[in-house]
């Protein structure tokens, strides 16, 4: 967890790139192996991170993934700050606090109530923006799924974390002004100049909170080996990966591609790490989903 996601390319784990007509010539199979490839990476590097959790904690690992999707997009993106006016930096700045807000909510829900419990919370965001710019029914029939899906996962039961739970729905906030602030730093500043700042804008907002993880918690290489890979498979590969495949795949056959992430992340859960659900929590998890691919097929039809 889109996450998720936090690569501004998207949903992190967030807002994909403009979408783009597929490549002529170019091979479908192509773009199916990597969007699978971007799904899978984005959850096994959410999975690796929290790996370093015991050394790090879910704040460690979310300063050095910041680091590293900085040094990725600002070697892409290349801003050139100085040009930039105040008309520019303030949704730069809101997007840099959503996206280390988004980050850090969703690998503490991660660490709290599992991979595809909190994926699957994120996920909300993005289908709220959806269903929020349509007027039709079944789109009210997508949200009444979505609904009864999150009740299922957030039922009341002695066991339940609901700081977990909380912590996953704050990243779905996240997640949903993040592609809202996304769209209006991509009218205001060319490319992907825009996003980059924000990266790094975040990373340096991070870099007081890496210290202060380090002297009260010395790594161990290990844990940030664990951190850096969850910056590049969850960050720049998804990126590299997304704007691979919007140039081969229909832009809503990759939006319903995405709508599978949480079951992705279930599963990589359930295999890295031994994170089982419940028949309940996966009927939930169901819904979400279902509510997504409903909603994106009846847009295309």
């Amino acid at each position: 967890m889109h996450a998720a996601s936090a690569r501004p390319a998207e949903p992190a784990r967030r807002t994909p790139p403009a979408p783009t007509a597929p490549k002529p010539g170019g091979t479908p199979l192509a773009g199916v192996v990597a969007m699978v490839g971007s799904g899978l990476s984005n959850q096994t590097g959410a999975a690796i991170g929290s790996l370093a959790f015991p050394v790090l904690g879910p704040v460690g690992v979310v300063a050095v993934r910041q680091y590293v999707a900085a040094v990725v997009l600002l070697a892409v993106g290349r801003p050139r700050l100085r040009t930039f006016t105040w008309g520019q930096w303030w949704p730069v700045v809101l997007l840099a606090l959503v996206f280390g807000t988004m980050n850090l909510s969703l690998y503490t829900a991660i660490d709290r109530i599992g991979l595809g419990l909190a994926v699957t919370l994120e996920f909300l965001g993005p289908l709220s923006i959806a269903l929020a710019a349509s007027r039709r029914r079944v789109d009210a029939c997508c949200a009444v799924i979505a609904a009864a899906g999150v009740v299922t996962l957030m039922r009341p039961r002695p066991s339940a974390d609901f700081l977990g739970l909380g912590l996953g729905l704050l990243a779905a906030g996240c997640w949903a002004s993040y592609i809202l602030l996304n769209r209006t730093v991509g009218r205001r500043i060319p490319g992907a100049a825009g996003s980059a700042a924000a990266a790094g804008l975040s990373a340096v907002l991070f870099l007081p909170v890496g210290v202060a993880v380090a002297v009260r918690h010395p790594p161990t290489p290990t844990a940030v080996g664990c951190a850096v890979a969850a910056g590049v498979l969850s960050s720049a590969v998804p990126c590299l990966a997304d704007l691979f495949t919007l140039r081969r795949v229909p832009a809503p056959a990759f939006g319903l591609f995405m709508s599978v992430n949480p079951v992705l992340a279930g599963l990589v859960g359930w295999i890295v790490l031994r994170q089982n659900l419940d028949w309940t929590e996966w009927t939930g998890i169901g819904a979400v989903v279902a509510a997504n691919v409903l909603g994106i097929l009846a847009a295309r039809s």
